[in-house]
């Protein structure tokens, strides 16, 4: 059975969300579902807020997962499932690209390399939100030539027969980001899919990876 994680939270005394985020979690607390509870009041204690890179509160960290606002009970509980699992890591990932945490997401994806399965998971759903898909795309227009990218291009290739025509897409389109040659045989055989959209797309990654330089 997955140990339980531990949690840390940060509160202030004007935070209006704060008891009752604290008051779930110290119910979490009593059924064992959490290991350890630490809660610190940014008032008093400013510099763990700085050195932790927090900039509101409810700050909550439940095993390797940072989450800002007012959570719910359920919400909480959900988490904490999942960080006990060492699951969970594209969830965690859409969470942040739905709040426009870009940056901390892209940061996550360059330094781990689970952020970074998890982002192609997140490709790969069907059921991922509009709004983390946008984010991914952003994601990826940052590791464009890069090592990173060039190095998932079979991962990127596999998805290129994906039941969903918006998948092929993106997976067309992301590995012709990919700066690598060793993406041409997988976009040369979308040039045949039934898809006019996903042929084009095609079509223009592999100008881009046959263009001198």
């Amino acid at each position: 059975m997955p140990s339980a994680p531990d949690v840390l939270l940060l509160i202030s005394p004007n935070c209006p969300h704060c008891q009752s985020v604290l008051h779930s979690l110290s119910e979490l607390v009593k059924r064992a579902a959490i290991g350890r509870l630490e809660v610190i009041n940014i008032a008093v204690h400013g510099e763990t807020a700085a050195e932790l890179g927090a900039r509101s509160v409810p700050w909550i960290k439940i095993g390797p997962f940072e989450l800002t606002g007012n959570y719910t009970a359920a919400d909480l509980d959900n988490w904490i499932s999942k960080a006990a699992s060492d699951t969970g890591h594209a969830d965690y990932l859409s969470e942040l690209l739905s709040q426009q945490q870009l940056d901390k997401a892209l940061d996550l994806v360059k330094q781990e390399a689970s952020m970074l399965q998890a982002m192609l998971d997140l490709i790969a759903s069907p059921d991922t939100p509009m709004v983390a898909r946008i984010g991914v795309g952003a994601i990826m227009e940052e590791l464009m030539d890069s090592e990173t990218l060039a190095s998932q291009v079979d991962r990127l290739g596999g998805l290129t027969h994906a039941e969903e025509a918006n998948i092929r897409a993106d997976a067309a389109h992301y590995l012709g980001l990919s700066g690598s040659r060793l993406a041409l045989p997988w976009l040369q055989a979308l040039l045949l899919d039934d898809h006019e959209h996903v042929r084009e797309i095609a079509q223009d990654s592999i100008e881009r990876l046959d263009k001198p330089g």
